[in-house]
């Protein structure tokens, strides 16, 4: 599908033996199950943050898997985030989250005035983990997978919706010309 919505899934968390893998497979399951979109993974871990400004540049919406660090997001994920400024601009973002009693909503919340500051539109809706190790099972499927998959498919519709306006708005008009005046 030409017109696939590509969208970057950015695993938050650089640390070993991290329980990110398990929640952000999952994401890019379920992305791959929809036929509009096209996932590709950032993986800081993998990868020096330096390395991903052409698929962070070509894609349509982002889809940032955190887990919370000291009621905030790792640093890895700061990094990556503030190596770039245009990639992100005019694009939707979503969150899926996971931690212990909070399930990352703390992360979350700081991230979503990071992303303003950025020109980023922070979707509302979101997917969380709360004491995450105890919402999976062993071949890395939530155990209360029905109510997971409804909250990632209410996610990835307002992703969608939000993805498309806006890539339609970014073709008509160079985000970086809105502050022009006529």
């Amino acid at each position: 599908m030409n017109d696939a919505i590509k969208v970057a899934v950015i695993y938050g968390s650089v640390r070993e033996g991290r329980f990110g893998d398990t929640v952000g497979q999952w994401v890019v399951k379920q992305i791959q199950r929809r036929e509009a979109f096209a996932p590709v993974v950032i993986d800081p871990a993998a990868e020096p943050a330096s390395a991903f400004a052409e698929r962070l540049d070509e894609a349509d919406a982002f889809v940032v898997v955190t887990p919370e660090y000291n009621h905030s997001y790792p640093a890895a994920l700061k990094a990556l985030i503030d190596a770039y400024k245009a990639e992100w601009q005019a694009k939707p973002v979503a969150f899926v989250s996971y931690g212990g009693a909070s399930g990352g909503l703390r992360a979350v919340e700081h991230l979503r005035h990071v992303f303003a500051e950025l020109h980023a539109v922070g979707i509302r809706d979101g997917v969380m983990f709360p004491n995450a190790w105890e919402q999976f099972d062993e071949q890395g499927q939530p155990l209360q997978a029905q109510r997971y998959e409804r909250g990632m498919q209410t996610v990835l519709a307002r992703l969608a919706w939000w993805a498309e306006t806006l890539r339609q708005g970014r073709a008509e008009r160079d985000y970086a010309q809105a502050v022009m005046l006529d």
